[in-house]
């Protein structure tokens, strides 16, 4: 399996592994059933604190792409879900929010307004939603 964490990167390191991974599954490079590296071995590997590793594979149990079994280690869910669309509706999400910091910006609008204004507006969203 070969993984790569750029610390140069703008992007931290958990979610730069959580990615690959989640690529990985959806590709079919890492199978149902398959065993994840343990964590102490993959941050030796990559060179990364082993608390970096459990949160990218905490992430990825999370959205249901990976199951931890205790001591028996992490494996690669029966039936992930569609990584793809995991990854696609993490990077909208960014997306959109990179673009309302960016109009709140030009706006001079400061940071607490921002977000109370955002948080505002998804409270609208979510009592729409019944």
């Amino acid at each position: 399996m070969m993984l790569r964490v750029d610390p140069a990167s703008r992007i931290p390191p958990f979610e730069q592994l959580r990615g690959q991974l989640a690529l990985l599954v959806a590709a079919g490079q890492l199978r149902p059933g398959a065993r994840l590296p343990a964590i102490r071995d993959l941050a030796r590997e990559l060179d990364l604190a082993p608390g970096t590793v459990a949160r990218a594979y905490r992430e990825l149990e999370i959205a249901g792409i990976v199951e931890g079994r205790g001591r028996r280690g992490t494996f690669v869910t029966d039936e992930p879900p569609n990584a793809f669309t995991v990854l696609e509706r993490q990077r909208r999400l960014e997306e959109a929010a990179e673009a309302f910091a960016a109009t709140a910006r030009q706006l001079d609008i400061d940071r607490v307004a921002a977000l109370r204004a955002a948080s505002e507006a998804l409270e609208r969203t979510h009592d729409d939603d019944g």
